[in-house]
């Protein structure tokens, strides 16, 4: 079993920390204090930069102007890229855009590639993914209200969403709606491609998170969608097979937010490192010195080295075998790799005393921005259920075969 990293891989994720260290966090301070939106025009130079440098879109595909990578070898990077708040961004690799260019890459039509995709994957424009609605739980896909009526020459969709993250200033959504509401429940839905100058397509508010709507590329939007109409061509893949569609979405996406998590724990743990070791309780005594303090440097270290193996582990098996053969490993990453990230930053914010509170640091960003962790793409509840049910039916598998346990 061979645990090092090839050179290829190697080189490109030291290439990627020197352009995040040199040209990234001096610039994230000022980044932050003015927001996302307003700061576009200086992300957009940085994109430039990052281009230039080889290292756009790592998850692209090398046919649209990618740099192809494995799932394996995306994952490695994309720890890299969580560092910052804004990594995955300059490098064209931030969600949802990542798994809209997956989505369409695998399942658009020729003339969805050239008028979606090719743009999307340039860095030209921006997308969203509308699924979630206020009046049913996120973590049931199946319970949707939003329809799209087929007519002659289309679609009409009508609907409520919420959580439609990134909707500000995107360029297309990509809608689930129901299309056939007699259909076994995973047969109803489809999905559809929806301009936001669509007629109808109604921009309700960015929906504050512990008290900030954030704007542009860094916000939540609850939207309508009012009578919006659709050509017959604006459906991707069959009719009906939306939720499947959504699920091998997903899958690699929480491969892709996990170790980006694990890159958010590894700035955070440096943070709570540096803190301990230059914060004096009294001359000559830092706050290093202090059982707890150490206690809590060494569980997160290991833990964060030991959840990094297991999504690896994860990201080897997706590209091994598929997602199929993965989906246990999927849900134990999901919920274990969000747990961390919660407990690793509430660990650094705390060492940081009142400093940890502010926006002096980037903990404070984190953590109102990660705390969803444990609840979008599934909540950590029910992707427990999962696997404890499938540890179950190993085991009575396992005891018909071979008898009970002694």
């Amino acid at each position: 079993m061979d645990f090092s990293i090839p050179p290829a891989a190697a080189a490109l994720l030291a290439e990627l920390r020197a352009f995040i260290h040199q040209e990234l966090l001096p610039r994230e301070p000022a980044l932050l204090r003015a927001g996302f939106l307003a700061s576009e025009s200086e992300l957009d130079q940085l994109r430039q930069r990052a281009r230039r440098a080889g290292l756009w879109g790592p998850q692209i595909p090398k046919e649209l102007g990618g740099l192809g990578l494995s799932l394996l070898d995306h994952a490695l990077v994309s720890e890299q890229l969580g560092y910052s708040p804004f990594g995955h961004y300059v490098v064209g690799a931030q969600a949802p855009d990542a798994g809209n260019i997956e989505l369409l890459h695998r399942y658009g039509s020729d003339e969805q590639r050239a008028r979606y995709l090719l743009p999307l994957a340039a860095g030209q424009l921006r997308s969203c993914f509308s699924m979630t609605e206020p009046e049913h739980p996120g973590s049931n896909p199946t319970q949707l209200s939003c329809a799209a009526r087929k007519g002659a020459d289309g679609y009409i969709i009508d609907g409520h969403k919420w959580f439609t993250s990134s909707a500000e200033g995107a360029a297309f959504a990509i809608v689930m709606a129901i299309t056939d509401p007699d259909a076994e429940p995973h047969r109803r839905a489809s999905m559809f491609l929806v301009p936001t100058d669509t007629p109808g397509f109604v921009h309700v508010r960015n929906i504050p998170i512990f008290g900030h709507a954030g704007g542009g590329y860094d916000s939540h939007a609850e939207l309508r969608y009012e009578a919006c109409r659709v050509p017959l061509e604006a459906r991707i893949g069959p009719e009906g097979a939306g939720f499947q569609i959504a699920q091998e979405r997903l899958g690699p996406g929480r491969i892709h937010h996990c170790m980006r998590w694990l890159g958010i724990c590894q700035r955070a743990f440096d943070l709570m490192c540096e803190r301990a070791r230059t914060r004096e309780l009294e001359p000559g005594v830092p706050l290093a010195s202090k059982q707890t303090i150490q206690t809590w440097v060494a569980e997160s270290r290991a833990r964060i080295d030991a959840a990094r193996l297991l999504v690896l582990h994860t990201a080897w098996l997706i590209d091994q075998r598929g997602f199929a053969a993965a989906r246990e490993q999927v849900s134990l990453i999901k919920f274990h790799v969000a747990e961390l990230l919660g407990q690793v930053l509430d660990r650094a914010i705390q060492t940081h005393g009142a400093l940890g509170l502010t926006d002096d640091t980037v903990l404070a960003f984190f953590y109102t921005r990660e705390r969803g962790a444990r609840i979008y793409d599934g909540p950590d509840e029910v992707h427990k259920a999962v696997v404890a049910r499938r540890i179950f039916s190993a085991a009575a598998r396992a005891t018909r075969l071979e008898g009970p346990v002694r």
